[in-house]
């Protein structure tokens, strides 16, 4: 829906009309949902989907499939019909396993995007909801938030205090005041449109409310930029070094499958075309061009599960880095409080009505429906004030506000005027000690008396003492001004104190729990918040937070020194009215300790911290977009325990890519071994060409599903958090790649050799070998689902995708064993009880030994 007039020129009512919508209403959901098929959704570009077909045959054009289509190409020329047949066949299973599992990659990180999504509150059916960005239409009424993005073009119809930075649009580097009057040029530059709000530009203060006039590519943004929407996910640390061992090993593999030949050409006298394919067989089987999409797979369908924990990593690198954290820096309310807030206490009661008729007006809530929708505090004190018996949509409405001053964390407090009696009044809250600051006068039995000292003093008592009973405390104060375009500072002087209010926000009972279970994994937590000292530390003692020291307040924090507060950071676990700046600061401190740090944020003003944090968090309920863009992860429930289960599903993840990777490799140099010393005896190789592919078949499978869904072994969270400047491939997993590899070739190698040294026969030694390999690396995966605990004891069957592929490969060794066309065509033959027997012995022996390592060390 495109208006055929400029918006700007017209007045809201003329506007509502044109857009068949209502200026205080908005829409019914039924209707916006038809415009939303008329206009598309509100993006800038939708995400083109590659075809199945298309991603398969960019598949085939990888180096390393073109390599196998040249050895069955050379398969057919020579003779070799069959085997041509079935490398045709392993090609398709191949590519199509790979592009499956690149398109559950995509799927899974497409989804978490989806999730990330910025949302904003809408009017529909007559109450605000909150509906993702995209989901917007024109003719929507918007609910405009301080540190939320504008999420279309919109004419303004309701603003208090409300300025806007549009800098990403028109190169303005400071806020614009923006009003509701009517603009009657037509040709007005769009910088200077003051009743307008446009799309992806930033709330910096005040609120308001705005008709929507276009969405999309409709919008200015859209038809300036045009510019997709999807940002290429960057590659994280571990890809780049699994990219680069790749590149390393390619090198060592191409050697060994080149020596190999040249080995069995020139001195074991093996026919040339039949050494020619085992190269390129070797090749193909031994070079790990799987390694990065490995990670990406584990790292992002990990991430996938992440969402369904209710945290969204916006990026793969903080997947990556959860595993390593050993602080959590979290604030107080609503992460590890129920952000439920209630009046509970006022001080005087006698002034309670008084006090709630401040909070009606000095608030930033709105009716919805039959309840009320935004800050905790706010809506807390209109449910008081209707309990009380205000009708207080019906006050709003006789006594509009005509002005705001929002919250700061420069000024803590906040300010709106009114009318009342005619007069233009200012109603006043915030942190007691910055309201007390700006008042001369107090409101005592009904009278105004000059504010002395010794009341001030007793006052701030008074909050000491509610603070500590776990109550958040503000203060309420009021004046009467002379006019109504007075200043903020003019309008925030002289005031008169009327009285506090006590809000009860309990911690949630899971919290306790969640914090007790990070120490025991080595991670700490630390409370930052811009409460009260006192209230802080009740809810600290509640929650299991100690420190040698109980307390640090921000101007306390101020007179540190920066080696003074390493010492104080390492002791005190409850830092209080902090500001932003305090609060990275404190961050930046313990990284200087080498500490990982996660933050939690909601506000524009945590931007900062949760930027510089090793893992940023944003809060989904209650963040601001500011917030959620700079954060690395967005927890969808403000929860805690979230941040803790996220930490275990991060170590988790990291795990099972070791897991995953170390089993690659195993297999890749057990490969190597197990071909590399019968060329060096100057017998035949154990494996025929198209063995080697097929083997290469089933390790892929492996290595790219099984470990991706294992479970976490008992004692994860007794591990202490990993030292992210460690490498991966440190020595204790090279020395598990070789101990493992030399098993598994020890076990292939004996049963190959002793049956070739005891019959001579070629088809017989080889058919040995390749059941042998197929049978070992299986039981070899099942071992090395674990690092520390007992398979037994982890549960055997308790990975069901490893199960699926053991069948797999148990039904294929049934057919080849059973059928004679199907042993042609793998070149094997019918085996003995005695070889059947000495196999799974060798096999067995030689992948399960760790096991008994593993009991005899392992504590839980």
């Amino acid at each position: 829906m495109i208006l055929n007039q400029n918006p700007h020129t017209l007045t809201v009512e003329e506007l509502a009309a044109a857009l068949k919508s209502h200026p205080t209403e908005g829409l019914a959901q039924a209707e916006a949902e038809a415009r939303l098929r008329q206009t598309g959704r509100n993006t800038l570009s939708e995400e083109k989907k590659e075809p199945f077909w298309k991603e398969f045959f960019e598949e085939l054009r990888e180096p390393m499939v073109l390599m196998l289509l040249v050895t069955g190409i050379l398969y057919a020329i020579w003779g070799e019909i069959s085997d041509a047949i079935i490398i045709l066949v392993i090609i398709l299973t191949l590519n199509t396993v790979e592009v499956v599992n690149e398109q559950h990659s995509k799927k899974a990180i497409a989804s978490l995007h989806k999730l990330a999504e910025p949302t904003t509150s809408v009017r529909r059916d007559g109450h605000f909801q909150e509906i993702p960005v995209e989901q917007v239409a024109p003719g929507d009424l918007v609910l405009l938030q301080d540190g939320h993005r504008v999420p279309a073009d919109a004419r303004l119809v309701e603003a208090f205090g409300l300025s806007v930075d549009e800098s990403a649009l028109t190169g303005e580097s400071l806020p614009v005041e923006k009003s509701t009057d009517t603009i009657q040029d037509p040709a007005i530059p769009l910088a200077e449109r003051h009743n307008m709000v446009y799309s992806s530009t930033l709330v910096t203060r005040g609120k308001g409310t705005a008709l929507v006039v276009a969405t999309g590519m409709d919008t200015e943004i859209g038809r300036i930029a045009g510019l997709a929407r999807q940002v290429k996910e960057p590659r994280t640390t571990l890809q780049n070094m699994m990219e680069e061992l790749s590149k390393v090993l390619v090198w060592f593999a191409l050697g060994f499958s080149v020596l190999v030949p040249l080995v069995g050409i020139l001195f074991a006298h093996q026919p040339v075309k039949q050494m020619l394919l085992t190269g390129l067989s070797l090749a193909f089987a031994t070079i790990p061009e799987e390694l990065p999409i490995i990670i990406t797979m584990v790292l992002s369908l990990g991430a996938f599960r992440l969402s369904k924990k209710h945290a969204i990593a916006k990026r793969l690198s903080g997947v990556e880095s959860l595993g390593s954290v050993t602080v959590i820096a979290t604030d107080k309310t609503g992460t590890l409080t129920e952000n439920r807030m209630e009046a509970a206490r006022f001080e005087p009661l006698e002034a309670k009505g008084h006090l709630l008729e401040i909070g009606i007006f000095c608030n930033d809530a709105v009716p919805d429906g039959t309840d009320f929708t935004g800050d905790a505090v706010d809506t807390a004190l209109l449910r008081a004030a209707r309990k009380s018996g205000w009708d207080v949509p019906a006050e709003r409405n006789t006594h509009p506000i005509l002005n705001e001053f929002t919250f700061d964390n420069t000024r803590n407090c906040m300010s709106t005027i009114s009318l009342k009696n005619g007069k233009p009044w200012a109603a006043v809250k915030g942190a007691p000690e910055s309201v007390l600051m700006r008042c001369t006068q107090i409101l005592k039995g009904g009278k105004i008396e000059t504010l002395t000292d010794t009341s001030r003093q007793g006052i701030l008592e008074l909050v000491s003492h509610m603070a500590a009973e776990g109550l958040r405390v503000l203060a309420f104060a009021e004046r009467t001004l002379s006019n109504e375009n007075l200043d903020q500072e003019e309008i925030e002087r002289n005031l008169t104190f009327v009285g506090l209010v006590g809000f009860q926000d309990p911690p949630r009972p899971e919290v306790k729990d969640a914090i007790a279970t990070c120490q025991r994994a080595g991670v700490r937590t630390i409370m930052i918040t811009g409460d009260h000292p006192l209230t802080a530390l009740a809810i600290g003692k509640q929650v299991g937070l100690n420190g040698e020291h109980a307390v640090i307040t921000g101007p306390e924090l101020d007179r540190l020194t920066d080696d003074e507060l390493k010492e104080v950071v390492q002791q005190v676990s409850i830092f209080a009215r902090t500001t932003p700046e305090q609060k990275l600061r404190i961050v930046q401190i313990l990284q200087a300790l080498g500490e990982r740090v996660a933050v939690t944020g909601d506000g524009v003003n945590d931007a900062p911290a949760l930027a510089a944090a090793d893992i940023g968090v944003a809060m989904g309920e209650t963040g601001t977009d500011v917030a959620r863009e700079a954060g690395a992860l967005v927890l969808t429930d403000d929860n805690f325990t979230t941040i803790v289960s996220a930490v275990e599903e991060g170590r988790l993840i990291f795990e099972n890519l070791k897991k995953g990777v170390r089993y690659y490799l195993t297999c890749k140099l057990a490969l190597v071994l197990i071909n590399l010393l019968p060329t060096l005896l100057l017998v035949p190789i154990p494996f025929a060409p198209v063995q080697i592919i097929l083997m290469e078949l089933f390790m892929d499978l492996m290595a790219a599903a099984s470990f991706v869904i294992e479970k976490p072994e008992s004692d994860l969270l007794d591990q202490k958090p990993r030292d992210s400047q460690a490498k991966f491939m440190d020595k204790a997993m090279i020395s598990s790649i070789f101990t493992s590899s030399l098993g598994l070739f020890a076990a292939v190698t004996v049963v190959y050799l002793i049956t070739w040294y005891g019959t001579s026969n070629l088809a017989t030694s080889q058919t040995v070998a390749f059941f042998a390999w197929l049978i070992g690396h299986v039981l070899l995966a099942f071992n090395m689902r674990s690092e520390r605990q007992p398979i037994f004891q982890l549960g055997f069957g308790s990975n069901r995708m490893m199960l699926l592929w053991a069948a797999g490969v148990a039904v294929f060794l049934l057919v080849v064993s059973i059928f004679p066309g199907a042993q042609q065509l793998m070149k094997i033959t019918t085996l003995k009880d005695a070889q059947w027997g000495m196999i799974l012995g060798a096999t067995f022996v030689g992948t399960f030994w760790l096991e008994v390592k593993k009991m005899l060390t392992y504590k839980k």
